[in-house]
């Protein structure tokens, strides 16, 4: 696999670089800056990060940000893209702290260089209703459905090949399950990360002749922004069936959304994200 489990769980450790004397209710903090985090990146053949890591990397500073309230939702904006040879620093803006919800506005950079934003929310779960309507889930496919994606470092099953460039409808599912995760705050992190992998796939499976697997070649695309709703508590250790559509594709940019349902049914998280995909002319 390009990616490997252990060190992806490494880059997710995060270092606190926040100077001596400044953070949450510090006097001394500069304008906007409430506390600032470091992290490395996956060892990957590509110039570029994989915006998954980004992702991660930003729901576990606002983890560490907000320690007693869990996430609620990310959107994050991608304004240029990160290079694998620089740590990214995240710098961690507490708008708003509450008995409920907190909201945190993220900057990631790489020196001066900015990379990604984020706004996220913080919330401390309340009694309530429990409803949802969502299409029933299929059986867990078989061994014979295994299928290696070469940055998800964990066990994945599919019925359906993005890499086949016969044209299909906009619709895809993978299941997934991860090795053993001991520490909770990592679930979010890791399911985070899987989201951002597949949907420009998925956009294009309608267009015979092309596959995932073309991109830099066949093709070139970017994603522009990507947001995730966290619904339930859930673990990435056991199985997840990521469900995902893409309603359009045009004007050089493609939209996707998904859903990630437990085994039994249960809806844990939601996802969409939108994309710049240029065609050779």
């Amino acid at each position: 696999m390009a990616a490997d489990w252990r060190e992806l769980l490494s880059v997710l450790e995060l270092r606190d670089c926040t100077p001596v004397g400044v953070g949450a209710g510090s006097l001394s903090a500069p304008p906007g800056l409430t506390t600032c985090y470091q992290g490395a990146n996956l060892s990957l053949p590509y110039r570029r990060l994989f915006g998954g890591q980004l992702l991660a990397q930003f729901v576990a500073a606002a983890g560490l940000a907000s320690p007693d309230k869990s996430i609620r939702s990310i959107h994050t904006n991608f304004p240029r893209e990160g290079l694998v040879d620089t740590d990214v620093r995240y710098d961690v803006d507490a708008r708003h702290q509450g008995r409920s919800f907190d909201t945190l506005s993220l900057t990631a950079a790489q020196g001066d260089r900015l990379i990604a934003v984020a706004t996220v929310a913080m919330h401390v779960p309340d009694d309530g209703p429990d409803i949802q309507t969502i299409d029933p889930v299929p059986p867990l496919p078989g061994d014979d459905a295994r299928k290696t994606i070469g940055l998800l470092p964990w066990e994945v099953r599919t019925v359906d090949d993005l890499d086949d460039p016969s044209a299909a409808r906009p619709h895809h599912e993978l299941w997934m399950r991860t090795p053993p995760v001991d520490d909770e705050r990592l679930h979010p992190c890791v399911a985070a990360y899987a989201t951002d992998l597949t949907l420009i796939g998925t956009a294009l499976r309608p267009l015979e002749g092309f596959s995932q697997g073309g991109n830099g070649t066949a093709f070139h695309s970017a994603v522009t922004s990507h947001t995730i709703w966290f619904h339930r508590s859930f673990r990435t250790d056991e199985w997840l069936l990521i469900r995902q559509d893409s309603p359009i594709l045009a004007g050089g940019r493609c939209y996707g959304r998904g859903d990630v349902i437990t085994q039994s049914g249960s809806l844990v998280a939601s996802f969409a994200q939108e994309a710049v995909v240029r065609m050779p002319s």
